[in-house]
């Protein structure tokens, strides 16, 4: 996943600034975030950040980035293209340079102070955005340029960046009545205030819901260093006995290993009802005003639903082209998750289990189908992928393979928390190309699934290189003990590399169109299309060693992997599904409706889109969907299955001309990955293709063809 910052706009992406400067003068030079880090790379200074530093910071650069854009809109001289456009990409450096710190922390180190930093200022940012966007006399500049862009001979990437910024400015509401300005203003507020309530009570309540026992006879089947783990986690907590972490969705690991069928229902329930126990950490009453907030605001905004109105600037452009895309994947997904249910059902019969298919067997009785269809074990797997020789004998080698750079770790350089990893990236040339942050375990005070995000961005107007960070939540080993992951763990670390680059490569003038900064289902096509590489013989054999004896993983049981890749295609598709037709079901809801019942919403959603499956539960609940409440993927979970179908069509582009080469890495790394948003990306997509994306190679990839 890449992390949308909901809080900036195009014009909010500029990242240093220099100390002196009249606008820096509200925050005291002391704060590690007066002036840009000196630093390699710009890179945060978190030796000297303390939490107090951040909310001065921030509302500091509120009001320096309020009195540039106040400059800007009364400039006396007729708006060109430098005078507004470039001048609103130079604004508010110093708020994004602590925003982006902060996002980053808060996200996958937060504490009660930072919470109540997030509290305090998530209405203040949702307003100073809206006072930049709903400004008449800045848009009334923007709009004159964006008429006269065909005459001003701009460059390509400036003309887009016009373009960007006009649609970002009435996809924000500036031809809104001044009633119906102060009106959204206020909803923005609402909302930006709902999303953090919900991310605070998320993390608490999936702290609170880890599955606990002092019965070490629960873990059965788990392997002696799981369970040392656990026990780890439970000394962490101050407790006894085991604890095991609840990860974000629906479905646990430990659910795969787990022979104690009461043990699993009762993880799988805490995982289930993890946000619906009452109390202060009950999400629901958020979310169902949240869904009903946004549909009054797309009202306001002259569209019927929320959805019509996020979906305007993306690839999809409108809900029912989405909607036709899921639905279209339905019949066969689910088809095939029957068909895998009855192959369960049959294996739980033939050892007289005595019992229906529940939810919380799927995991448990899917492995032992897969070790016999396929005689693969995961206990035999994980030993060939421990998680530093993945990344770097794996993760990295394939984009050296790919595109020549090279990584050397850096220990000089602080971190915010002493499992982080840090990386200098090289280009084939020896040039330094960006830094690379690495947070691989879980904590409890970091917020669920992976992500990729930036603490400096790529520009050549402001002189930037990108420093970037991968965070994801893989089980931490007990001390001594190796960190032994999953293929699926090794998937999500390329995944998550595959944004990384999109980063990396970024090779852009202005901040706004750089690396990432592009529609939702865009932004997971690099980071999908790395995955392929995971299991790409030249790229497996150099990294699927065993963590012990350097032996690389028996040729019979990469092979075995390799045939397995399809299985349990069905049920992983069709949970994915769920989850993203439950997000465009809220998201389509018509404005004026009352609040809606959440659980029974949920269920009519299901059983609407035909994905009702009792033994195959959405991958995430409405209650606990961070990625539609709080990062930015309202209306937009869609965009994984969408940008798959760019990501598989492109892997058979590869595999059709020749495979992994330099040549081939190259004309991608040029043509898509450092372009950015610099043009229109259908476009630029075909271009790089030479031809439209068909279904084929999608339906190949998840077996269903």
């Amino acid at each position: 996943m890449m992390r949308l910052r909901s809080w900036m706009g195009v014009i909010l992406a500029g990242s240093t600034i220099l100390a002196g400067t009249a606008e820096a003068q509200t925050l005291s030079p002391a704060n590690p975030f007066y002036a840009k880090s000196t630093l390699p790379y710009q890179a945060p200074p978190f030796d000297k950040i303390e939490d107090e530093d951040y909310q001065p910071a921030i509302e500091a650069g509120m009001a320096q980035q309020k009195r540039e854009i106040q400059a800007i809109a009364a400039n006396p001289a007729a708006p060109t293209f430098e005078n507004t456009i470039v001048a609103m990409e130079k604004s508010g450096q110093l708020l994004s340079r602590v925003m982006a710190v902060f996002n980053g922390v808060t996200g996958a180190n937060t504490n009660p102070t930072l919470q109540k930093v997030q509290e305090a200022i998530a209405p203040k940012l949702a307003a100073h955005q809206d006072a930049i966007y709903l400004d008449a006399k800045l848009f009334a500049r923007v709009e004159k340029i964006y008429k006269q862009r065909d005459t001003l001979k701009l460059t390509p990437e400036g003309k887009r960046l016009v373009e960007v910024d006009y649609r970002q400015f009435v996809h924000a509401g500036a031809n809104l009545s001044d009633a119906d300005k102060v009106a959204l203003k206020k909803l923005n507020e609402e909302e930006s205030t709902l999303e953090n309530a919900f991310i605070t009570k998320l993390l608490a309540a999936t702290k609170a819901a880890a599955f606990h026992t002092a019965d070490k006879s629960k873990l059965a089947g788990l392997t002696d260093a799981q369970i040392a783990g656990a026990a780890e986690a439970a000394k962490a907590r101050s407790t006894d006995g085991y604890v095991i972490p609840l990860i974000n969705t629906t479905q646990q690991p430990s659910l795969a290993s787990m022979s104690d069928r009461a043990a699993r229902a009762e993880l799988f329930e805490h995982s289930w009802l993890r946000t619906e126990r009452g109390g202060d950490n009950d999400t629901r009453a958020t979310i169902s005003r949240m869904a009903q907030l946004r549909a009054e605001k797309a009202k306001l905004l002259g569209k019927p639903s929320y959805a019509a109105w996020s979906l305007e600037d993306q690839m999809a452009k409108t809900p029912e082209a989405a909607l036709k895309f899921m639905d279209d994947l339905v019949p066969a997904s689910t088809a095939k998750a029957h068909g895998e249910a009855a192959e369960i059902q049959s294996l739980i019969d033939a050892q007289h289990g005595g019992f229906a298919l529940e939810p919380y067997d799927w995991e448990f009785y899917s492995e032992q189908v897969r070790k016999a269809k396929y005689d693969i074990d995961e206990a035999q797997v994980k030993p060939f992928f421990e998680i530093r020789n993945v990344l770097e004998n794996g993760v990295f080698y394939a984009a050296h393979q790919m595109y020549g750079i090279t990584f050397k770790e850096r220990h000089d350089l602080p971190v915010y928390q002493p499992d982080v990893r840090v990386f200098e990236v090289f280009d084939a040339d020896g040039k330094t190309l960006a830094l690379f942050y690495q947070d691989p375990f879980k904590r409890d005070n970091k917020n669920g699934g992976a992500w990729m995000d930036e603490f400096v961005g790529q520009s050549k107007l402001l002189g930037t290189i990108p420093v970037i960070y991968n965070v994801t939540n893989f089980a931490k080993p007990a001390p001594g003990e190796p960190a032994l992951i999953s293929f699926d763990d090794v998937t999500t670390m390329f995944h998550e590399f595959g944004h990384g680059l999109h980063g990396i490569f970024a090779n852009t003038e202005y901040p706004s169109l750089s690396g990432p900064n592009v529609p939702r289902d865009f932004v997971e096509f690099p980071s999908q299309f790395n995955e392929h590489w995971a299991m790409y013989p030249s790229v497996f054999a150099n990294y699927a060693k065993h963590y012990k004896t350097g032996a690389p993983m028996p040729a019979e049981l990469a092979a075995k992997i390799k045939k397995a890749a399809t299985f349990n295609e069905g049920y992983q598709l069709t949970e994915l599904l769920a989850a993203a037709e439950l997000d465009m079901q809220w998201h389509t809801l018509a404005p004026g409706l009352p609040l809606q019942d959440v659980d029974a919403f949920e269920k009519a959603a299901l059983e609407k889109t035909k994905l009702a499956l009792k033994e195959v539960p959405p991958r995430y609940r409405s209650s606990y969907f961070a990625h539609i409440w709080n990062t930015g993927y309202a209306a937009g979970y869609y965009a994984y299955l969408w940008s798959e179908s760019l990501d598989d069509n492109a892997y058979q582009w590869f595999e059709d001309n020749g495979g992994m080469t330099r040549a081939n890495g190259d004309r991608f790394r040029k043509m898509v990955l450092s372009r950015g948003n610099t043009e229109d990306l259908d476009a630029m997509y075909k271009t790089w293709l030479g031809k439209d994306p068909v279904a084929a190679p999608m339906l190949k990839q998840r077996g269903l063809k």
